[in-house]
C-alpha cells in the first residue's frame, strides 16, 4: 500500500481501538497487524507524518540495537510479532489508546522493507495502583509514561540540541508572574513535558501560563473589568491563572487565593469565568480523576481502552 492508503487504514485501526488486528504475514504471532509500505516512501518521511498525527515517537530499535529495558507496557509488543529470518533494524513507537503504533524497517535476508505495526496496549486500572501512590505516580502508571526513557531517546536528544523542543522553564515563568507555581504542577510538566492527556487535555507550559495571564490581565484593564468581580484574572487577589485547556474550549484555572500556591483550588469553565466549578484539589489529582473516573463532571470521553500522553513535539 502507498502512504495515503497506509494513513487511512491506520486511523481506522486505532480510533477508537475498534479495528481487528489480524496479521496474515507468514510466521507471525497472532494479535497484531503489519502494514507493509510500498512505493518510494522513506522511514523519516513516515515517522514525520505519523508524528503529526500521534505526537513525538519513542525509539525502540536503532541501527539494529533494541532498548534492553523494554517491557510489555513500554512498547515490547511491537517487536514480538516478527518471525525467524526477520530482523528489526529500526522501530519508532507511539502509544495511542489501547494500541501501540510502530513504524520501522525490517531486514529479511539482504532486503530491508518499511513496515507499520499495530499491537494491543494495556495499562493498569486505577484500582490496581498502590493506595499510597502520589497523584503523579498514579498518572504516570495509567498512561504508561516513562520519563527516563523519553529523556534519553536519541532522536529527542538531537532535537533538544537543535532547539526544536520547547523547554519547561518554571523559574523564568515564576519570576515573570511574581509568584511561585504549585509544586505538583511543576513536577507534572517536568515529567511529561509539552502535550496532552488522551490527546485531549492539553497542559500549558509555564511560558504559556505567563502569556495567557498577561493577555487576560491586559484585556481586563482595557475593558474595565474591576477587581471586585467574582473571578478577575490574575494578578488580582483570588484571580484566575490558567494551566490547561481542551479542544472543546474548556478552560482550567487555579484560583490564586492565599499565599500558598500548593493550596490553590482548581476552577473549570466551559463558557466564561463566571460560570465554572471549583474543585479543592491539586491540578495533578484533578487530571487523574478526570481521566479515570467516568462519573467525574469533566470526565474525558471514554472511547479508548487505555489512557496515554501525546507529546506535542513531532519530529521535523
Amino acid at each position: 500500500m502507498n502512504e495515503d492508503e497506509l494513513l487511512s487504514a491506520l486511523h481506522g485501526l486505532v480510533w477508537p481501538d475498534t479495528g481487528k488486528l489480524e496479521c496474515r504475514a507468514a510466521g507471525h504471532a497472532p494479535g497484531h497487524l503489519c502494514l507493509t509500505i510500498g512505493g518510494e516512501a522513506s522511514l523519516d518521511a513516515l515517522v514525520e507524518q505519523l508524528g503529526d498525527w500521534y505526537g513525538e515517537p519513542r525509539t525502540l530499535v536503532s541501527e539494529g540495537r533494541a532498548d534492553s529495558s523494554l517491557r510489555e507496557r513500554t512498547g515490547l509488543p511491537l517487536l514480538v510479532p516478527f518471525g525467524e529470518g526477520e530482523r528489526v533494524v529500526e522501530m519508532r513507537a507511539w502509544a495511542f489508546g489501547g494500541r501501540w503504533i510502530g513504524c520501522g524497517a525490517v531486514r529479511v535476508g539482504g532486503e530491508a522493507r518499511l513496515v507499520v505495526v499495530v499491537a494491543p496496549r494495556t495499562a493498569p486500572a486505577p484500582e490496581e495502583l498502590p493506595s499510597d501512590a502520589s497523584w503523579l505516580d498514579r498518572l504516570v502508571a495509567v498512561t504508561g509514561w516513562d520519563a527516563d526513557r523519553v529523556r534519553a531517546d536519541p532522536i529527542r536528544l538531537e532535537r533538544m540540541h537543535t532547539g526544536r523542543i520547547r523547554p519547561v522553564d518554571c523559574a523564568a515563568a515564576e519570576a515573570r508572574l511574581g509568584t511561585a507555581l504549585p509544586s505538583d504542577y511543576k513536577r507534572l510538566v517536568d515529567t511529561f513535558g509539552h502535550g496532552a492527556f488522551d490527546g485531549f487535555l492539553a497542559i500549558h507550559l509555564p511560558a504559556d501560563i505567563v502569556k495567557s495571564a498577561e493577555f487576560a490581565s491586559g484585556w481586563a484593564k482595557t475593558h474595565g473589568l474591576r477587581s471586585r468581580e467574582t473571578h478577575p484574572p490574575f494578578p488580582e487577589p483570588g484571580g484566575l491563572l490558567p494551566w490547561a485547556g481542551t479542544e472543546h474550549e474548556t478552560s482550567f484555572y487555579w484560583i490564586t487565593e492565599g499565599p500558598d500556591p500548593d493550596a490553590w483550588p482548581v476552577y473549570v469553565t466551559e463558557v466564561g469565568p463566571e460560570a465554572g466549578d471549583r474543585f479543592d484539589m491539586t491540578a495533578t489529582e484533578f487530571v487523574f480523576r478526570m481521566l479515570t473516573d467516568p462519573d467525574h463532571p469533566y470526565s474525558i470521553p471514554a472511547d479508548f481502552a487505555a489512557h496515554w500522553f501525546m507529546n506535542y513535539n513531532p519530529p521535523r
